[in-house]
């Protein structure tokens, strides 16, 4: 897990899949092994877990910001439209 951003209102992270390595995959069938992001809400404490297409759609967003660095309002304000899908509260491990 790398973390991606982090301010007073929120903290993204990019979940990377697991590398099981060569002799695990002999014992178990074969998954699917897919990264996504996990992007916290800190103000609400909920977070949600995107993969699949909706990783990727963020991960186009990631690499806008990587051409053209976006001011912190702007980072946030994207990251506003993906907490309103957060339904998980945030736990502590």
């Amino acid at each position: 897990m790398n973390l991606l951003y982090e301010s007073e209102s929120f903290a993204v992270m990019h979940v990377l899949a697991n590398d099981t390595g060569e002799a695990a995959s002999l014992s178990k069938p074969p998954t699917l092994e897919r990264h996504g992001f996990e992007i916290v809400d800190k103000r609400s404490g909920k977070e949600v877990y995107l993969d699949g297409s909706w990783a990727e759609m963020f991960q186009m967003h990631i690499q806008a910001w990587q051409q053209n660095t976006p001011t912190q309002e702007e980072v946030e304000d994207t990251l506003e439209r993906y907490t309103g899908l957060a339904q998980q509260p945030v736990l502590i491990h």
